[in-house]
């Protein structure tokens, strides 16, 4: 058996160097075969720069402050990388593009009855984490391209927002028209909970982040361990990706300076209904 395995392990080995000099050998698609040295000398060269040194400065330098598109440290970091790139032998150059950001201006949410309660909607400043206090420069707790909207409406919870869950209600004889939805995050791409809400008639989208998910259900929350606290919420877009992904002004080009564009009322892939991504703290008292 011990011969087998080391016949079999070198025989592995053969291949494998076989198929190395055949690839040394064999010109990139795309290049020439004199091109295709020089490019593979350049990401040799590039490769010889990937350390897990240089990749945790790297990342601590782009992570140290936010930077969204628009942002002026989002620039900074643009023009690092850039001189990065530049330094090892590529033709580098940044584009300009003028794509649709919304951000909101005002972020409110309130339980009612049968008790009062006014969401947080604010994730607080720790100790242990530098950059969890730059709250000017942050974006505050939303989903991109949620519609504009003050509703009022009884709150349903539909789990995951999947039509799956919807089905289910149905058959207990509930629904969501006229209602405000609540859903887990998980199960589903974010953006297919308000869009499906939406097709049933509900008026306002909640998504928040369930324990169970992503929360003290797994293990210790942040600071003390990796998941997320109590005041913890995901941000992200909720635009329809499945039509199209991009800006939504312009579907299939690029969104240059002079490019035709959409009237918003035309996008087909943004939100008709207001969505608002919440803590599992802001989501306790709802139950």
């Amino acid at each position: 058996m011990k011969k087998k395995l080391n016949t079999l392990g070198l025989l592995l080995l053969c291949c494998l160097l076989q198929s190395a000099l055949v690839a040394q050998s064999t010109p990139l698609m795309g290049f020439s075969e004199t091109a295709s040295q020089a490019q593979i000398k350049l990401e040799q060269q590039f490769d010889s720069h990937i350390t897990t040194t240089n990749q945790d400065q790297w990342m601590k330098r782009l992570a140290a402050r936010p930077h969204h598109p628009g942002s002026a440290y989002g620039l900074e970091n643009a023009k690092f990388m850039e001189a990065k790139f530049r330094s090892w032998g590529y033709d580098t150059r940044l584009e300009e593009y003028f794509v649709l950001l919304p951000t909101p201006k005002v972020r409110k949410l309130e339980l009612i009855s049968p008790t009062k309660y006014t969401a947080v909607l604010q994730e607080p400043p720790f100790k242990e984490d530098a950059t969890s206090g730059q709250t000017k420069e942050q974006l505050p707790t939303y989903n991109c391209f949620s519609a504009d909207g003050d509703v009022t409406a009884e709150l349903v919870f539909v789990n995951y927002g999947v039509p799956a869950d919807y089905e289910e209600l149905e058959k207990r004889g509930i629904d969501v028209k006229g209602k405000i939805v609540i859903a887990k995050y998980g199960g589903s791409w974010r953006g297919i909970k308000p869009k499906v809400a939406a097709e049933k008639g509900a008026i306002g989208c909640l998504i928040y982040s369930d324990p169970e998910g992503d929360g003290y259900f797994h293990g210790d929350v942040y600071p003390k361990g990796a998941f997320k606290n109590d005041q913890g919420v995901q941000r992200g877009s909720v635009l329809d990706m499945p039509i199209y992904p991009g800006d939504p002004l312009t579907p299939g080009i690029g969104a240059t300076k002079d490019a035709k564009r959409l009237e918003r009322a035309d996008a087909t892939t943004l939100m008709t209904i207001p969505v608002l991504p919440i803590s599992y703290g802001d989501a306790k008292p709802c139950w």
